[in-house]
């Protein structure tokens, strides 16, 4: 639904942010000046002592300085009490006394058919349920105790029972008054290619309701009781409403729980999240049934920073972690990693639970590994070591790995991490070119190079070599500019900000900011406002004032045709990725020099000259500024590298 122009900031100027969060905790009268608009309380999103939350009451904005949740009314709304984004506008609307905007007819009739999908879930889940208790669900009573699920548990997680009947389910239904359209778009029926009646997809299994963050049923998972079974296991199958590589188990109890645990743990199916969380674990959640899908993986860092995976201690449980690894790599930013807990051969969290209690749970979690451990393991366990070739095809490896990681300082303390561990794996004696030892030996950098700068040398040289900041600015900022304008844009070149490097690091927040606001509206772009209010809640702060830099770039402009914004984005974004490229040569240039004499400077200084910007056909008709101080700023680095070489060969 896209909001009229200046509704939300009416709502901001009717409600109080301080009334709005006031009601879920108390505040800190020692800290906080209401006459101010100044309030401070302990925060609502995780556990603490003192107040570290702050509200700016005439700002509109909360910020918490221990955890970093940050956002408006609408976010608190969306984060506390697990809201969608328009739940949460409508919430507002209705209390500071406006009316909603009339719907666009198209996006209404979309919203009236998911609820009425859910309203269909809901009865059948109410069936199973009934059917759990009645004299044909004893077997299914019978698995449940045996798996120590009491009623209280079955209860909490909604679980219940599919007789073993073809049509069982599918005449409930029908007696209250679905269609047998509505059964078949839910995904509850099966209809035979033949043209026959549809039958009941789920029968003889045990029903697991899946719900999403706002709490509404949207799929089920079956667990069957025969042991012929051709699947133990059998989802809901994809929906209007239920879309399982961006679905997880709990979710919605998970990340209320993990707001005040400051950790998320990720099982592997519904069994073992249920056993969690009857252990004291509620902050867990379950893909269902498959790999972890990247949509999926955002979704966990969105609930926690370091989502800990329990994996179950056999070689399938361990597969899965490597194929994440692959997958992971690339998504990683600063703060935001994975933790593997792994768990004795055998076990998942369900079976340590059971066997060795709460406790033994709670240790495994605590010695959960970090993901360069688990790549580490990758790449050695199993293999022998003990040649020079097989050393190097290990190192070939890594550097494989390494260059997946987007984030340049990430990318160089995983080369450290990495570096460590081959060291402390391949000790040797020191080693001399001429022979005989000579103190203790360096320590062998398979990552090739000198040493590393620092991430901030680095990204000031970037940003230098970039040809100015302003200008790097004017250019991330129209980018920026145009995917708030226009959404159809922003949608259509997601994979392209995903990829693209910024270099100003406010305007990088927003560029990320605007990734994952994204996942709120999987089914297409909302309208300006209501994409641009969604970006601005995730971000904490308006955009505007960072975008002043971008207004002169004409398809940036909400006036802009699509097919001229397209264009002029595409340009832009081609151009700032060359010149970004071909300024990281000059800033890896830059740290060569740096490395300190002694070194092989032939060797720095071909490899310099072997960089080839003269040859290169630039991306656009003329070299502007940016470029041809990109290459005037290699010139001086090779003029510096060979004054360097002959002083050394005058002494």
């Amino acid at each position: 639904m896209s909001l009229p122009p200046g509704f939300l900031d009416e709502i901001r100027a009717r409600v109080s942010l301080s009334q709005v969060i006031g009601r879920k905790l108390s505040w800190d009268q020692r800290k906080s000046n209401a006459g101010k608009g100044d309030y401070w309380a302990c925060c609502p999103f995780h556990q603490e002592k003192s107040s570290s939350f702050h509200v700016d009451d005439r700002k509109g904005f909360y910020y918490c300085f221990g955890c970093h949740a940050k956002g408006d009314a609408v976010t608190f709304l969306r984060e506390a009490e697990n809201m969608s984004f328009m739940e949460a506008v409508e919430a507002l609307a209705r209390e500071a006394g406006l009316p909603m905007p009339e719907r666009d007819p198209r996006e209404a009739a979309k919203a009236e058919r998911r609820a009425g999908l859910a309203d269909v879930m809901e009865e059948a889940a109410r069936f199973f349920r009934l059917q759990l208790r009645a004299a044909k669900g004893q077997e299914a009573r019978a698995y449940l105790a045996r798996r120590g699920l009491g009623e209280a548990a079955q209860d909490r997680f909604g679980i219940g029972w599919a007789p073993d009947s073809r049509t069982a389910l599918r005449d409930h239904l029908a007696g209250k008054s679905v269609s047998p359209k509505e059964m078949d778009e839910a995904g509850l029926v099966i209809q035979p290619e033949d043209g026959g009646a549809a039958y009941d997809r789920f029968r003889g299994r045990v029903m697991f309701p899946i719900r999403d963050v706002r709490g509404r049923c949207i799929a089920f998972g079956g667990r069957s009781l025969d042991p012929a079974a051709r699947a133990k296991y059998l989802n809901s199958p994809e929906t209007a409403l239920f879309d399982k590589g961006r679905t997880l188990y709990n979710h919605g109890p998970a990340r209320e729980a993990a707001g005040k645990a400051g950790a998320l743990i990720v099982a592997e199916g519904y069994m073992d999240v249920i056993a969690l969380v009857e252990a004291g674990f509620p902050h867990a959640v379950a893909p269902l049934g498959t790999a972890i899908t990247e949509d999926q993986l955002r979704l966990l860092w969105r609930i926690a920073e370091e989502p800990v995976l329990a994996l179950d201690g056999d070689r399938a449980g361990l597969a899965a972690a490597m194929r994440l690894i692959d997958l992971a790599l690339p998504l990683l930013e600063p703060g935001k990693s994975l933790r593997f807990a792994l768990l004795p051969e055998g076990r998942d969290p369900d079976d340590l639970i059971r066997a060795e209690g709460p406790g033994a749970m709670r240790a495994a979690l605590d010695r959960a590994l970090p993901m360069v451990e688990l790549l580490w393991r990758r790449e050695t366990k199993g293999r022998e070591l003990d040649s020079p070739e097989r050393r190097a095809a290990l190192d070939a490896r890594l550097r494989s790995a390494l260059a997946k990681i987007a984030d340049p300082g990430l990318r160089g303390h995983y080369a450290d991490a990495l570096r460590e561990r081959r060291a402390k794996a391949f000790g040797a004696p020191a080693f001399s070119p001429r022979g005989g030892a000579k103190g203790a030996r360096r320590p062998f950098a398979p990552f090739a190079g000198p040493p590393a700068p620092t991430a901030e040398t680095k990204a000031s040289a970037l940003v230098r070599a970039a040809g100015r900041e302003a200008e790097a600015r004017g250019r991330e900022a129209a980018l920026l500019l145009a995917a708030l304008n226009h959404p159809a844009l922003a949608f259509a070149r997601l994979d392209a900000f995903e990829s693209v490097e910024f270099l100003c690091r406010d305007l990088e927040s927003l560029r990320r900011a605007l990734i994952s606001a994204s996942g709120e509206f999987p089914d297409s772009a909302p309208g300006a406002e209501t994409w641009r209010a969604a970006v601005e809640a995730r971000f904490g702060a308006p955009a505007n004032p960072l975008l002043v830099a971008g207004e002169g770039a004409r398809f940036a402009a909400p006036g802009a045709g699509q097919d001229a914004a397209a264009a002029g984005f595409d340009e832009t974004l081609a151009r700032h990725a060359a010149l970004i490229a071909r300024a990281r040569e000059v800033a890896e240039a830059e740290a060569e020099i740096g490395a300190g004499a002694g070194e092989d400077l032939d060797r720095r200084l071909e490899a310099v000259k072997r960089r080839e910007f003269r040859d290169a056909a630039p991306p656009f008709p003329e070299a502007d500024d940016d470029e041809s101080h990109l290459l005037v700023g290699l010139e001086k680095i090779a003029s510096s590298l060979s004054a360097e070489k002959r002083k050394g060969a005058r002494s």
